[in-house]
């Protein structure tokens, strides 16, 4: 998962995206380092904050663009 390097590259804090998401920093070094899996919420919140895909940050592609928005029927 890429979630450190890109918190990391944006030059955020783990306090800074904990209070982000209403979590405890140490709950996000925990999803940081794979010691605990991250709820769909909370990957789809990080995925709008760093304006990428979930897969991304999966590391299931290495294209960072997030994809088009699905377009909603009148």
């Amino acid at each position: 998962m890429r979630l450190k390097d890109i918190r990391e590259d944006m030059d955020i804090t783990q306090r800074q995206l904990a209070e982000y998401l209403h979590i405890r920093q140490n709950t996000l070094s925990q999803y940081e380092n794979g010691q605990r899996s991250l709820p769909i919420d909370t990957l789809e919140k990080l995925a709008d904050y760093f304006g990428t895909s979930t897969d991304y940050i999966l590391g299931r592609t290495d294209e960072r663009r997030p994809y088009p928005k699905r377009k909603t029927r009148s």
